[in-house]
């Protein structure tokens, strides 16, 4: 049972190889070629980046002439920014340095005049540089021309379409280009992701959810094709691949069974994960099991009886605890820290008509956003879970010296000798704390009050439930029989009927 939970491949915060490897059922998207503009045959798709042939001042004249006669309301409010004064991001087109903004213009002029950019992003171009004309505010188109000319410089025409083919908004567009200008050489990765999925959303979110190991995963789902991208895409979990698992699993017997866990983990994955857990629980109750009935007990009738009930309690409590360990041994990426990237930087440049400000913003911490809420609550179950295990064996400690066949004052001094098994709970609750703190304090744990006290809270919580409500009225009942017992004892012998006391 525990290997087959083991070979499940179903994770809470991950998703593992074999199912990208199961999503591999997709042939990966064959590449489009987009023909340049008209009127630009310099413009070659296998040549140079495209903002490097439109920075040369011969191109970017021809490219702004096309542009003149756009019918388009978007290209001609795009056109329209050129008279600008108070940009922020870019130097102004009439100043001496206004190449990069013309240049900017230009290109994303050629892509709206092609048709190539989705209707949301073709849309969001024209409310802002309208915006920007009527004087408000320039910065917002300047962002997107800013992102579309980092693109520029890194793609030519023919990867430059296909990569944003399917932006549909701004802020997909600021992510990717985020991305792409942290890529280095891992460049081509995110864009074979981007085409691959044809989801340039999906994949924008994941990198910047995971922005140290998201490109690496993906680098390791474009092995399994265009399914496995998006089946991790989808998933929205960092990639898991363990190499002995999968060198057992190529191997009889273990083969047949790791396939058919690997497509239904597929097909429902949150199936897949209660089955594993159920393996794992039903392993944990097997040995329970087979612990009891291998473990040497006393001959029938000289030692005393289990309680009722007690000895299926704790099969079950072992089961949940072996369930438990199994989680926190087996489960990657449950210690993670979060990876979610910050704002990407923006250099904001002053200028006559919109002067610079500084403003500090200062993040206002959240007592809910704890840096591991998964471990924090798995780290509570695992001590709520030791001390009921704790509290099983105590009770049935209890109902075995009550069961003892001796008097009701030796019943009470063994309960007297039982007072530190029954103080375990807070032994252990104090044990847990302070390691809880020792871990944190090498670095292996992130710090967690809730976690660190949690085990010191169960072990009182479960010691005041056992003194209170089972020993202390056990106790009381012993006390009353055994005077009840003494009483008979300590009367005073009955006069006999033939004994008189006469006076002198």
């Amino acid at each position: 049972m525990l290997l087959c939970g083991w070979l499940m491949p179903a994770h809470l915060k991950a998703v593992d190889a074999a199912v990208l490897q199961a999503a591999d059922r997709q042939r990966p998207t064959d590449l489009i070629r987009h023909p340049a503009p008209s009127g630009l045959p310099g413009l070659d798709p296998a040549t140079n980046p495209v903002a490097a042939f439109l920075i040369r001042a011969e191109n970017r004249e021809k490219a702004l002439a096309l542009l003149e006669a756009s019918p388009l309301p978007a290209v001609r409010e795009l056109l329209r920014c050129r008279a600008l004064t108070n940009t922020v991001l870019f130097p102004p087109s009439s100043s001496a340095s206004g190449q990069a903004f013309d240049t900017a213009v230009a290109l994303c002029g050629l892509l709206l005049e092609g048709g190539h950019l989705q209707p949301g992003l073709a849309a969001a171009i024209l409310d802002r540089a309208r915006t920007a004309n009527h004087r408000e505010n320039s910065a917002p188109i300047e962002e997107i021309l800013m992102d579309e000319l980092s693109l520029g410089q890194r793609f030519d025409w023919r990867h430059l379409l296909t990569f944003m083919g399917g932006i549909d908004d701004p802020r997909t567009l600021t992510d990717l280009a985020d991305s792409v200008r942290n890529a280095g050489e891992r460049l081509p990765v995110l864009y074979a992701a981007v085409e691959m999925s044809q989801r340039p959303s999906a994949v924008a979110h994941y990198l910047s959810k995971y922005s140290q190991t998201g490109l690496q995963d993906l680098v390791r789902s474009e092995r399994f094709g265009a399914g496995g991208v998006n089946e991790l895409l989808k998933r929205d979990q960092r990639l898991y691949v363990s190499s002995l698992r999968q060198r057992l699993a190529g191997r009889a017997p273990f083969n047949g069974w790791f396939r058919t866990a690997a497509g239904y983990a597929l097909q429902t994955p949150r199936r897949a994960l209660a089955l594993k857990w159920l393996f794992y629980f039903s392993g944990g109750f097997f040995i329970a099991v087979a612990l009891r009935l291998v473990w040497p007990q006393a001959p029938q009738g000289t030692g005393p009886r289990p309680a009722r009930g007690s000895v299926l309690a704790r099969e079950i409590l072992f089961a949940s605890g072996v369930l438990l360990a199994a989680l926190l041994l087996s489960e990657p990426f449950l210690a993670q820290e979060n990876q979610k990237g910050g704002a990407p930087f923006r250099l904001r440049l002053p200028s006559v008509g919109g002067p610079a400000t500084s403003q500090t913003t200062r993040a206002i911490p959240s007592i809910m956003n704890t840096p591991n809420m998964t471990m924090s609550l798995l780290t509570l179950l695992l001590f709520f879970i030791l001390q009921a295990l704790i509290y099983a064996a105590c009770l049935a400690r209890l109902a075995e010296t009550l069961r003892q066949n001796v008097p009701a004052r030796v019943k009470l001094k063994l309960l007297e000798n039982e007072d530190h098994l029954f103080d375990a709970g807070l032994y252990l609750g104090f044990v847990g704390t302070i390691i809880c703190l020792i871990l944190v304090s090498l670095g292996v744990l992130q710090f967690s009050l809730m976690a660190a006290y949690s085990s010191t809270s169960f072990g009182i919580i479960f010691v005041s439930i056992l003194k209170i409500f089972n020993v202390r009225p056990a106790r009381r009942r012993l006390l009353l029989q055994a005077e009840e017992d003494l009483a008979p004892a300590e009367e005073p012998a009955p006069m006999s009927a033939h004994t008189f006391v006469t006076a002198p």
